[in-house]
């Protein structure tokens, strides 16, 4: 039933102004809550890939195959922003998935950037994803590593001006937030270069900014909190703090 009405209120849409001026020739429905979160295509077809544009940025996207795209697109300020003050800069970035803080790194002038997922599948598309770009991969690294057992590979590689945390809630056997993110945390210091900043992001509803600004304070007091960014009005929340949180902190 619930479905029903859902599906009626998208197809609506396709009716508005807004949707006509867009020019947009797909409706896609993906349902998260079933098992493989299938897609489906209330307007067109679902293509197997996609590309598209942010911030003068290319990406590659999956649709219809995998729970996730291959981007956050709730991300995109803080993309925007990694862009916009990467000059310079080396940068670590974190459960790094399909590389998109490190495509907008590097294209914001960064002088390297290490991205570290268990994935290796994610980091081969983040490659792709830079070589849509024109980017120079020698400015890039890839980490196929489960990151606890890789602080060695990690230090070695720094250190860093500027550190990109955002991960998963939860990634079985690997990482699970309440329990791990304050580990992370511990170890900001040896790895972050004086003055350096710090994004650290959290994207479970249940979980607040209190959980970063106080597990800083306890872990990296060095580390001082600056501002949080503010999300695209695309993804409006019930409340502030079920939202996605990206939180700047400086040292």
């Amino acid at each position: 039933f619930f479905n029903g009405l859902l599906e009626q209120m998208l197809m609506a849409l396709t009716e508005t102004p807004a949707w006509k001026q867009s020019q947009a020739q797909r409706l896609l429905l993906q349902h998260r809550y079933l098992p493989d979160a299938p897609t489906e295509a209330l307007l067109g077809d679902v293509p197997a890939e996609w590309l598209i544009s942010e911030n003068g940025l290319r990406y590659k996207l999956d649709l219809g195959r995998k729970q996730n795209n291959g981007l956050f697109l709730d991300m995109r300020y803080g993309r925007h922003w990694v862009q916009e003050h990467a000059q310079g800069k080396r940068v670590l970035n974190l459960f790094a998935y399909t590389c998109g803080f490190s495509v907008a790194a590097i294209a914001g002038g960064a002088e390297h950037v290490v991205n570290l997922d268990m994935a290796s599948a994610a980091l081969t598309r983040g490659r792709e994803n830079h070589r849509l770009n024109g980017h120079d991969l020698s400015r890039v690294s890839f980490l196929g590593h489960e990151l606890f057992k890789s602080w060695g590979k990690v230090r070695k590689l720094g250190s860093y001006d500027l550190i990109i945390i955002d991960p998963p809630s939860f990634q079985k056997g690997s990482f699970a937030l309440t329990r791990d993110y304050q580990k992370i945390l511990r170890k900001l210091p040896e790895l972050l270069n004086g003055g350096g900043q710090v994004l650290a992001c959290v994207n479970d509803p249940d979980i607040g900014t209190d959980f970063l600004i106080q597990g800083m304070a306890a872990e990296a007091p060095q580390l001082r909190f600056e501002q949080r960014l503010e999300n695209p009005p695309e993804f409006p929340d019930i409340s502030p703090e079920s939202g996605l949180k990206a939180l700047l902190f400086s040292a």
